[in-house]
C-alpha cells in the first residue's frame, strides 16, 4: 500500500508586526483549508510568519525582535498547540523569535494532531549579516509520522549549505520541510537548489515562503525525481499536494528516473571525504577566504 499524505504549503501575507492578529489569520486559513481539503494532514507556513514580520528590520529597529520573541512554551506557541489539536493535523507554524536566556532564536515548531510540540528546530544557518544576532542551532531536525515516514526541517537559508539536507537524508528523512522568507531577487536560484536538493538526496523538498514586502513567493514542491510538482505565482496562495513517500524508496531503490542509484552508491563506495575528517571545515583552500564581517550586533537586555 502506498505511503500517501497530504500536504499544504500557505502562501499568506503577515499581519505587519502584529503576532496575535497573524495567528489569528493563520487559524482561519488552516481551518478553512481542512474544510475544503480534508484530505490534507499537515499544514506549512513561511518563516517568521509568527511574528508578522512584514518588512526588513533595520538595525535602528532591532529591539523589536527581542519585543516580538517569547519563550517555547509561551503564549504563541500554546495557541499554535491548540490550533492542531483543534484541527487534528500536524502544524509547522513557519518559524518565530524565541528567546531563551540571553539567547535569540529563530526556531520552528513540529507539533503533533495533538498539540504537542514534537521537536524545536533551531535554524542552523543565520542569514548573515542581517540575522547576526539570532543565535545557531546546533542540532538537526527530524521526525516520524507514524505509518507514514520520516520527515527533515530546516528553515530557508539553511538550503544554501547541501551538508544539511545531506545530514537529514543521512538520517533517514524521505520528505524535507523547508520554510523560508525571502523577497530577494536570488529566489530564482532558490528554485534551482530546491531541485538540486530534491535529486542529490532522492526525496522530496518543500519551500514555502511569504508574500508581501518582505516575502517573494514562489513556492514549490518538488519530487524525489527531480520534477516540479508545484510553483506558486507571487500572490497569496495555498498549494495542496498528496505525496507518496513509497515515491521516494522507489528512486532511492531504482535511480533517478530509474537511472543514478546514487544514494546506494554513496553508501557502498570506500571513499572518505577528507573535508569532513575532523568535523570542521578548517583545513584546505577555505582557510584563503577572508572574515566572516557582520554589520550590526543585537543587543538583548
Amino acid at each position: 500500500m502506498s505511503r500517501l499524505f497530504g500536504i499544504a504549503g500557505v502562501q499568506m501575507h503577515a499581519v505587519a508586526f502584529d503576532a496575535q492578529a497573524t495567528v489569528d489569520k493563520m487559524a482561519e486559513i488552516a481551518t478553512n483549508l481542512t474544510k475544503s481539503f480534508p484530505w490534507v494532514q499537515l499544514i506549512m507556513f513561511h518563516e517568521l510568519v509568527v511574528p508578522g514580520l512584514d518588512q526588513f528590520v533595520t538595525s535602528e529597529d532591532r529591539d523589536w525582535l527581542v519585543k516580538n520573541s517569547e519563550a517555547i512554551p509561551g503564549i504563541i506557541s500554546e495557541r499554535l498547540c491548540t490550533l492542531a489539536r483543534t484541527l487534528n493535523r500536524w502544524l509547522i507554524p513557519g518559524s518565530m523569535y524565541e528567546l531563551d536566556g540571553d539567547k535569540l532564536y529563530n526556531t520552528a515548531l513540529v507539533i503533533s494532531p495533538q498539540g504537542e510540540i514534537i521537536r524545536k528546530y533551531h535554524k542552523m544557518f543565520p542569514w548573515l549579516p542581517y540575522e547576526d544576532g539570532v543565535t545557531p542551532g546546533d542540532e538537526f531536525c527530524v521526525f516520524d509520522i507514524p505509518d507514514v515516514g520520516r520527515f527533515g526541517l530546516c528553515i530557508c537559508y539553511d538550503m544554501w549549505f547541501p551538508e544539511v539536507a545531506r545530514t537529514l537524508v543521512w538520517q533517514g528523512a524521505e520528505v524535507i520541510l523547508q520554510p523560508t522568507l525571502t523577497p530577494t531577487s536570488d529566489r530564482e536560484l532558490e528554485l534551482v537548489m530546491c531541485r538540486a536538493n530534491a535529486l542529490f538526496n532522492q526525496c522530496y523538498f518543500i519551500s514555502v515562503n511569504g508574500v508581501g514586502t518582505w516575502g517573494g513567493g514562489r513556492s514549490t514542491m518538488i519530487d524525489p525525481d527531480g520534477r516540479i510538482l508545484q510553483e506558486a505565482s507571487t500572490n497569496q496562495t495555498i498549494l495542496t499536494e498528496m505525496i507518496d513517500l513509497d515515491h521516494t524508496t522507489r528512486t532511492r531503490e531504482f535511480g533517478t528516473l530509474g537511472l543514478a542509484q546514487t544514494l546506494k552508491q554513496l553508501r557502498d563506495s570506500d571513499h572518505t571525504f577528507p573535508m569532513y575528517e575532523d568535523g570542521r571545515l578548517t583545513k584546505g583552500s577555505f582557510a584563503n577566504l577572508g572574515a566572516l564581517k557582520y554589520h550590526h550586533t543585537l543587543k538583548i537586555p
